[in-house]
């Protein structure tokens, strides 16, 4: 697994510090790729490397609260207004009136917003995992959550500052990656006790998971703490109530829509329905298309990153 061959940078923006790792002279544009949950910048490792040798400029933040990144210490600092201004922010201070756009799990959450915010700064987006989720008026999100899965629901649980941190702290964090990495579950009891299951279990990895890649997110998390990740969804309700003018608001950007067959996102029934049968498209109208990918979980952009390339490639070519 090659993590060097990137350039790194720390730029002052949005009144806080954004990591990125950057290849490619951009002569073919530039994309702009938003990790998810509990990632880094580089869980786009293999994108960076391959697309940036066809001519793209390839930027991967760490978003707020990860890595290199700054993590403010209220847990109200990571709302969707806060991260759709560090993306701003960022492609500001380099000068891009412009980008293609690539986001992943909760990085498609926050391009979903960047979307429905600036249209004008996305040339096109390539969500992946999850899908855009509309703000219903009658129901605040944790709320949903607690009908659908109850109180030990995970989503539930995090609200608490600190609670999560502390189950987290009393397991190794190698065996922590490796559990979320590599599970194929993500129903009610996901990162319970009964989940995670026997810390001294020894989990095998896929040939797509390297043990040096678990080593290095596990040390960068070892110094960062889990708080700044966890902080996103902490902000689940606030965001509910600042997207109160966007209830209903379209996506007109042009965009792919991309999910693992075996994946929460294309798994869930009502998901899949969603996605397949106009929803979607009747919320985005510039949706153009919808890939699933076979065999794919929710780390599509790990599990099978030259199919994922190729995606990304086909679709943002014809910009």
């Amino acid at each position: 697994m090659a993590l060097d061959g990137f350039t790194h940078r720390t730029l002052e923006v949005n009144g806080i510090k954004i990591h990125i790792a950057e290849a490619g002279d951009g002569s073919a544009g530039t994309i702009l790729f938003l990790h998810g949950f509990m990632e880094l910048w580089c869980s786009w490792h293999q994108q960076l490397a391959s697309l940036s040798r066809r001519g793209y400029r390839c930027l991967a933040p760490d978003l707020r609260g990860y890595g290199g990144s700054s993590a403010p210490a209220s847990p109200s600092s990571y709302s969707a207004f806060h991260l759709v201004g560090d993306v701003v922010g960022l492609i500001d201070a380099l000068s891009l009136p412009q980008v293609f756009v690539v986001g992943q799990g909760w990085g498609a959450l926050l391009a979903w917003h960047l979307c429905t915010f600036r249209p004008e700064r996305v040339r096109a987006l390539v969500a992946m995992s999850v899908a855009l989720m509309p703000r219903n008026p009658a129901v605040r999100p944790l709320d949903g959550f607690r009908r659908i899965y109850g109180e030990g629901y995970y989503l539930v649980r995090m609200q608490e500052p600190g609670h999560m941190e502390a189950e987290f702290a009393s397991m190794n964090t190698k065996f922590i990656f490796k559990r979320l990495l590599t599970t194929r579950d993500t129903g009610a009891t996901s990162l319970s006790k009964e989940w995670w299951g026997s810390p001294e279990e020894e989990i095998a990895l896929p040939p797509w998971l390297p043990e040096e890649y678990i080593d290095h997110l596990a040390a960068k998390f070892d110094e960062t703490g889990f708080t700044g990740a966890m902080n996103f969804y902490r902000c689940l309700d606030l965001n509910w109530e600042l997207m109160a003018p966007w209830t209903a608001a379209k996506v007109a950007v042009p965009t792919k829509f991309v999910a693992g067959e075996t994946a929460m996102a294309h798994k869930n029934k009502a998901a899949r329905e969603y996605i397949l049968n106009g929803g979607l498209k009747g919320d985005v109208p510039g949706l153009e298309e919808v890939a699933v990918v076979a065999g794919g979980g929710h780390y599509l952009h790990l599990e099978k990153a030259e199919e994922v390339t190729e995606h990304i490639y086909d679709f943002i070519k014809k910009f």
